[in-house]
C-alpha cells in the first residue's frame, strides 16, 4: 500500500458546540405562515413539523445515536482527490463474502445501521453462518461523513470507480454490491467498471424509470400499468425535488444549509412521499430517531449542498438520459410495495435479470422499512455467488 492508498480509523465525535448550536437554531426558527386545513396538500405541514423540530431539539439523543454508530469500525482515505468515510465490519465467519452497500439520497450509512449485525455474524442473530459478509458502507462523495465535494464530475460512474478502487485498497479480489435509490446505479456500474471483480449485485427499487414503448403499453399486466401511473403521479407531483437538485442545487442549498427547520423539511418530506404509502406519518414507516439521526448527519457535516450536487452531476453528465450500457453481471432486483415503479421487462433490455422478487410492504428506504424483508432477499440471492 504506497501513502496516497493510507487508510485512517474514524471516530464521530461532534463537538458539543456543534450540538448546542442547532438547538439554538431550531428554538429560534421563523415559522412560514400555512393555510387552515390544508394537510401535506402544499408540502409539510407547520405543526407537524413544529412538534418534530422540538422533539428533535429537546427529546432525540444525538449522543446515543453517535455512540451506536461508533461501535461499528469506521475509516476514511482519499481516492481521486476526495475523502471517503466508510464502515468496515468483518465478519468472524472465515469463508464471509465481502459486499460493499451502497446508500442514496437523503440518505446515508445510519440506513444499514440495523443490518450490518445479521450481516456479518449470522450466526448471532438466528441466521445461517454460511450467509455471513465482510460489510462495506461507503458515505457517498458529497455525503456525511466522506464531506463535500470541492470539485464538479462527482457522477455515479465516478463514484462506482471509487468504490472500485476502495474495495482493492481493502483487499477484496471478488465481491457483491447491494444498493437503493442512487446505490442502485452506482452498484449498477461499479458491475460495469470493474465486472472482473464483481460477482452479482442486488438492487432495491430496480435500475431506474421505466420506459415502455407507446405500442408496448397495452400489453402491460394491471401491476405494471399500476407502476406506470404510480411513477406518472409521482413526476407530476412530487417531481419538484428533482428538478431543482438537478438543475440549481446551489440556489436552493443556501436555505437549507441555514435553516435546521428547512433542511428537516426538505428530507422528511422525501421519507414521507417515498416510504409505504400506508402509513400515515414517516415516522410510522421508519424508526424516528434513525432518521434524525439521518437528517442530523446532513447537518453536522454541512453537506446538503455537496449531496444535492449528484442529481446535477448525472444530468449535467447526459448518463440520466443515455441509453444503458448493457451490463452482464447477475443482478438481482426486490421491489418494495408500490412506491417501487421498476417494471422487469424494462430492466431486462440492458441487465442480467437473475432474480426478481416483489414484497407487499415497505417502500423505497428498504432496509428501515423493512430490514427482514431485505436481509433474506439479499441471503437468498448472494448465496449463489460464494
Amino acid at each position: 500500500m504506497t501513502s496516497s492508498d493510507e487508510i485512517h480509523p474514524f471516530r464521530i465525535d461532534v463537538p458539543q458546540a456543534e450540538l448546542d448550536e442547532l438547538g439554538r437554531r431550531i428554538e429560534n426558527t421563523r415559522w412560514p405562515q400555512e393555510l387552515p386545513g390544508a394537510g401535506w396538500a402544499y408540502g409539510v405541514p407547520v405543526g407537524y413539523l413544529k412538534g418534530l423540530a422540538d422533539y428533535w431539539r429537546t427529546g432525540y439523543d444525538w449522543r446515543a445515536h453517535e455512540r451506536r454508530l461508533n461501535e461499528f469500525a469506521q475509516y476514511t482515505t482519499e481516492i481521486d482527490g476526495q475523502n471517503v468515510h466508510f464502515l468496515h465490519v468483518r465478519s468472524p465467519e472465515p469463508g464471509a463474502l465481502p459486499m460493499v452497500l451502497t446508500h442514496g439520497w437523503p440518505g446515508s450509512v445510519v440506513e444499514f445501521a440495523e443490518l450490518v449485525g445479521p450481516l456479518t455474524d449470522p450466526a448471532a442473530h438466528g441466521g445461517d453462518p454460511a450467509d455471513a459478509f465482510h460489510v462495506v458502507v461507503p458515505s457517498l462523495p458529497g455525503f456525511g461523513f466522506s464531506g463535500p465535494t470541492t470539485e464538479p464530475g462527482w457522477t455515479s460512474r465516478r463514484i462506482a470507480v471509487a468504490w472500485a478502487e476502495l474495495m482493492r485498497r481493502l483487499g477484496y479480489d471478488r465481491y457483491v454490491a447491494q444498493g437503493g435509490d442512487f446505490g442502485a446505479g452506482i452498484s449498477r456500474d461499479l458491475g460495469l467498471v470493474d465486472g472482473e471483480h464483481v460477482a452479482a449485485i442486488h438492487v432495491n427499487g430496480g435500475f431506474g424509470y421505466p420506459d415502455v414503448p407507446e405500442e408496448e403499453l397495452a400489453d402491460l399486466t394491471v401491476t405494471e400499468k399500476a407502476r406506470i401511473a404510480r411513477m406518472n403521479e409521482f413526476m407530476r407531483e412530487q417531481g419538484g425535488y428533482l428538478a431543482q437538485q438537478s438543475s440549481r442545487p446551489q440556489t436552493l442549498a443556501y436555505g437549507l444549509a441555514d435553516s435546521p427547520a428547512g433542511q428537516l423539511a426538505w428530507i422528511v418530506e422525501r421519507f414521507r412521499e417515498w416510504t409505504d404509502p400506508d402509513r400515515e406519518l414517516p415516522e410510522d414507516a421508519v424508526d424516528r430517531d434513525w432518521m434524525l439521526t439521518n437528517v442530523t448527519i446532513y447537518w453536522l457535516t454541512g453537506t446538503v449542498a455537496s449531496s444535492a450536487r449528484l442529481y446535477y452531476e448525472d444530468t449535467d453528465s447526459g448518463a440520466g438520459w443515455a441509453e444503458p450500457e448493457p451490463s452482464t453481471v447477475p443482478s438481482a432486483v426486490a421491489q418494495f410495495g408500490i412506491q417501487d415503479v421498476a417494471i422487469r421487462r424494462c430492466d431486462e433490455k440492458s441487465n442480467n435479470i437473475a432474480r426478481w422478487t416483489e414484497f407487499d410492504r415497505g417502500g423505497h428506504f428498504a432496509a428501515l422499512e423493512a430490514p427482514d424483508l431485505l436481509l433474506g432477499d439479499v441471503r437468498d440471492f448472494f448465496r449463489d455467488y460464494r
